[in-house]
């Protein structure tokens, strides 16, 4: 199991638990705002870390679990994405633009929740099938 975007390499589900757990190192924050193309403080009002707090987290190196867990959400669906557009550009652009699916709302805002999330995974399932457009 491998979340690409973020540079972790996992054995199997269990395995990435337990790193979740320990807390991801903060370079993994840093590697999926590069691949977003937003700023550390953008990023961090997506996934819901303090900006305060990031900068303690810089210092210290790692997040602690729930910071990892959401940082983790948004990894996923950008991979998600990747694999649905094979671009990064496009990747990038589809996250961070009015999606008709979502109702006019912009992916990365509508994933700020897990629920949300989980909607933005089964509208780009959709559009990976051809069922439902951007």
């Amino acid at each position: 199991m491998h979340v690409q975007s973020i540079g972790i390499k996992s054995k199997n589900i269990n395995d990435l638990i337990q790193k979740v757990k320990k807390g991801l190192p903060v370079k993994s924050f840093e590697k999926l705002g590069k691949k977003l193309g937003v700023s550390d403080h953008l990023l961090s009002q997506i996934v819901n870390i303090p900006t305060r707090t990031l900068t303690r987290r810089k210092h210290q190196g790692r997040l602690n679990a729930e910071e990892s867990e959401k940082v983790l959400r948004i990894a996923r669906l950008y991979d998600k994405a990747l694999d649905v557009f094979e671009d990064e550009k496009s990747t990038e652009k589809w996250l961070k633009e009015p999606a008709r699916g979502l109702g006019g709302d912009i992916p990365l805002e509508y994933a700020k929740t897990e629920l949300g999330a989980r909607e933005v995974e089964r509208l780009l399932s959709r559009i990976e099938h051809g069922v439902f457009p951007g």
